[in-house]
């Protein structure tokens, strides 16, 4: 007969080895199947919380940003949750109203899309981005420089508070071991030291991912890569016949009325008579950043909107 005590340690072996393969899994980045008529990738997935876990343990351990995590528990204590909790894990994405190529970053979400239309493949990193007064800007360019171990060339205006001009490779260098430079001057996408920034506004307008993302993503991206920076908190998607919409907050408060400008956008896509508007209404107050089933489209309507979406 198995002791009470023998059982619990197996079943503290067990989580372990779950919690591990979970982990696995996730750091490789979270990479998807999609199309014009499949806009919604990825599937909720839920984790019990194990004693000395920190919310930013759990974010890194399941590819997700620490905003990710924090719309949906606000009020949770991010180094102490509560063992034993049941968390709901927000690892489903629409994708955003883009062409649908390269490297597309929406900063409202912090996150980064890489998309490979050959394959019909997108892979999708979480970031952190320019912290206010340091906004990461909405532009259009491509990568124009890879460099493993960087030095970090300090702007001017910063050069005080770091006492140096530059900081060679290595623990200290914010810029991680990876770099790819941007076409617009002074902003690359690179690693970080101080990973829990991941999710946050924490940059001088650089785009940062964790060092485990970077070292995935240095390999499949090369010069000349397009790059899209945009700014979508509300976005618009389609799976099977059933449209979704994703709302983020407006962090750098460029959008004077998410409502007007989700409906007119939903009009425009001539779905507007296809939704729910109690249930749009009720995604935009509460910015969970989770994809929100919120109507249906008609027959044979699926394939010419969801293309207008996605040349949006």
């Amino acid at each position: 007969m198995i002791k009470p005590v023998h059982i619990k340690k197996i079943c503290c072996f067990m989580m372990s080895i779950f919690f591990i393969i979970g982990t696995q899994k996730t750091m490789a980045g979270s990479s998807f199947s999609y199309s014009n008529n499949n806009t919604v990738v990825g599937s909720v997935q839920h984790h019990i919380v194990v004693p000395k876990e920190t919310l930013l343990d759990i974010a890194r351990n399941f590819g997700l940003g620490y905003n990710e995590l924090s719309l949906l528990y606000p009020k949770m204590d991010p180094w102490m949750p509560d063992p034993g909790q049941n968390l709901v894990l927000p690892t489903q994405w629409i994708l955003p109203s883009t062409n649908l190529f390269g490297l597309v970053i929406n900063l409202p979400e912090l996150r980064l899309y890489h998309f490979i239309p050959k394959t019909g493949m997108v892979t999708t990193y979480p970031v952190g981005i320019g912290d206010i007064g340091w906004e990461t800007p909405v532009a259009v360019g491509h990568i124009t420089y890879r460099k493993v171990d960087p030095t970090w060339l300090i702007p001017e205006s910063l050069r005080a508070k770091y006492g140096a001009v530059t900081i060679p490779p290595g623990p200290n260098n914010p810029l991680g071991k990876y770099w790819l430079g941007l076409s617009l001057p002074g902003y690359g996408i690179h690693g970080t030291n101080s990973p829990w920034g991941i999710g946050k506004r924490v940059s001088h307008g650089c785009i940062r991912l964790y060092p485990e993302h970077i070292a995935l993503l240095f390999k499949k991206v090369y010069v000349n890569t397009p790059v899209e920076i945009i700014y979508e908190p509300v976005k618009i998607g389609f799976r099977n016949q059933n449209i979704f919409i994703e709302v983020h907050p407006d962090i750098y408060n460029r959008i004077p009325d998410m409502r007007a400008q989700t409906l007119r956008r939903l009009h425009e896509r001539d779905i507007l008579t296809s939704v729910s508007i109690l249930l749009v209404k009720d995604a935009l107050e509460k910015q969970s950043g989770l994809p929100v089933r919120v109507g249906f489209l008609k027959k044979g309507g699926d394939d010419t909107l969801a293309v207008k979406t996605s040349n949006h």
